[in-house]
């Protein structure tokens, strides 16, 4: 299994832009055969693959291995890297394709059980000494009601903080698709958080 031989330490200075810029100078650097480059790449992105991919797929069990998959996937490709989007949208692209890839793989040769259960990867993938540790378990409760288009947008640009156009990007459809399905995820979250904070009305 593929792990981060050097966590990134995220500073309070360290604002989304500077963070991508750093990534993406990273991945560049591993293109040229930097061996630094290519774990400082991996770390910085080890648990947005995670994040995301439990998003998608609807097998707990495998999100490590989706991650891996993505991960040298990307190593293999990084000589096609050329740096005009980030290596984060870059790299979730990938990650999304290694998901639909299982997809079909998992179509094809289809297993006896299957429980799809994408929320408990997506804890998983957390860690549980941080605060507000509860609010984010909340909100993956809510997030799994959306449709998974919505999920999606909303995981991309909120969660990860992707920007629109790389949302788009990794999504494979139109910018004004994903401003429209996060409104909508945002509409429905909405919707659900008033209806928690309703009290229960008691029957006479």
């Amino acid at each position: 299994m593929m792990t981060s031989a050097l966590p990134i330490s995220r500073t309070r200075s360290d604002t989304p832009a500077a963070l991508d810029e750093s990534i993406t100078a990273w991945a560049l650097a591993a293109r040229a055969g930097d061996a630094v480059a290519v774990e400082q790449f991996v770390g910085a992105l080890h648990r947005d693959v995670q994040r995301y991919v439990a998003h998608l797929c609807g097998d707990p069990q495998a999100v490590d291995d989706l991650a891996q998959d993505t991960f040298l996937r990307a190593l293999g490709s990084l000589h096609r890297f050329e740096g005009r989007s980030s290596a984060r949208a870059w790299l979730l692209s990938i990650a999304r394709r290694a998901v639909i890839d299982s997809y079909r793989y998992a179509a094809a040769r289809p297993r006896l059980i299957d429980v799809p259960d994408w929320q408990l990867a997506a804890e998983l993938a957390q860690p549980c000494d941080l605060p507000g540790f509860d609010d984010g378990i909340a909100l993956l409760d809510l997030l799994a009601s959306l449709p998974d288009d919505r999920r999606e947008a909303f995981t991309l640009t909120q969660l990860l903080g992707l920007p629109y156009a790389e949302a788009a990007e990794v999504s494979d459809c139109p910018i004004g698709t994903v401003r429209s399905r996060v409104a909508r995820a945002r509409a429905t979250l909405m919707d659900l958080l008033d209806e928690a904070d309703e009290p229960a009305v008691l029957a006479a």
